[in-house]
């Protein structure tokens, strides 16, 4: 089974190929450099840096597959595409890249959720999927725009527990870097500055919001921001470096005590030993090792290379979907291939 897949929800246009559990090649293009500068993704961008790099990212993945171009009839047993969540505009592009390879090739048609690639990904080892997730489990999905707990109970087979009410992790983590001048991505910039504070700084709320397994962070934010104006006067990033770094701390504290405690939480009502976490923010060391401190269960993280958007975990979804006979059906003329604000069943 040749699967060749797509990834475009954000801001990383990716193509990847699989031969059996084999990872041929997972070429990705980043757009960090473009949005850089606005602080953040901006979606009409996107959308264009996506449609002029893919024909370079899907023949960097194709030549590295041993894959020529132009497709022909057989060259790839499925092609598979990020169906959503994500961008409208990025989408598009991912779907018509996709359904033009599919009727190049003659290969069935297959859109699969994006936030279960980040599910699957903790599969990969050396190139191969050969970790197999162990069912059932809690997944805590956990990016710059979903943070999200699942009941995982098997493959395709998905209940969200709880899902963030305002802004996702990844968001809040981009939001409070810009509150103190750092550059985009905040995420890998609060994490540095975090690992340089000395001492005692600033304790934020914990936003456990408590009875629910639902997120909110932009409590959070609001008061990392109210403490920066009680500092300098205003909301700016105008901070010596050595309070920089204890407000990162703070804030990277807080936010993963959250993620942390409430999918323990979650897992432990369900009577559920095992946790996998994906998604773009479980790439956090801190976040990491957390989770490694939880005594009573099996933590399963994605390796780093497989936690921001990438293809490969698109074609694996769709590898095991077709192990389990979830796609007998092409689905070719479904009306609706691209969804945007695709949500899994709660």
């Amino acid at each position: 089974m040749k699967i060749l897949a797509f990834e475009t929800t954000c801001d990383e246009t990716s193509a990847a190929v699989m031969t059996g559990q084999a990872l041929r090649s997972n070429v990705v293009f980043s757009q960090i450099k473009l949005h850089r500068k606005y602080s953040g993704v901006v979606p009409e961008l996107a959308s264009r840096a996506h449609l002029e790099k893919i024909p370079f990212v899907l023949s960097g993945a194709l030549g590295a597959a041993g894959i020529k171009l132009p497709l022909k009839q057989g060259a790839v047993d499925a092609v598979a595409f990020s169906r959503g969540p994500g961008l409208p505009g990025a989408l598009l592009v991912g779907r018509v890249a996709a359904e033009t390879a599919a009727e190049l090739s003659g290969a069935p048609l297959i859109g699969v959720n994006h936030l279960e690639g980040h599910l699957l990904a903790c599969e990969f080892e050396n190139g191969r999927a050969v970790r197999r997730l162990e069912f059932p489990l809690a997944a805590l999905i956990v990016s710059g725009g979903h943070t999200e707990i699942w009941h995982a109970r098997g493959y395709g087979d998905y209940k969200v527990m709880g899902r963030t009410r305002d802004d996702a992790a990844g968001e809040a983590f981009d939001k409070v870097a810009k509150l103190l001048g750092l550059p985009y991505p905040g995420g890998p910039e609060v994490e540095k500055w975090a690992r340089r504070a000395e001492g005692h700084g600033p304790v934020f709320p914990r936003p456990f919001m408590a009875g629910t397994w639902d997120f909110s962070f932009s409590g959070l934010k609001t008061a990392v921001s109210y403490y920066l104006a009680k500092k300098t006067g205003a909301s700016t990033h105008d901070l010596p470096a050595a309070e920089k770094a204890l407000v990162c701390r703070a804030f990277q504290d807080a936010a993963v005590e959250t993620l942390v405690k409430k999918t323990a939480d979650a897992a432990r009502a369900l009577g559920l030993k095992r946790i996998a976490v994906g998604g773009g923010v479980s790439s956090n060391g801190a976040l990491r090792g957390a989770f490694g401190a939880l005594e009573g269960f099996e933590v399963r993280f994605s390796h780093r290379s497989f936690c921001s958007d990438n293809a490969a975990m698109i074609a694996l979804c769709a590898l095991r979907r077709l192990e389990a006979g979830k796609f007998a059906n092409s689905l070719r003329v479904a009306p609706d291939l691209a969804r945007p604000g695709w949500k899994t069943k709660g």
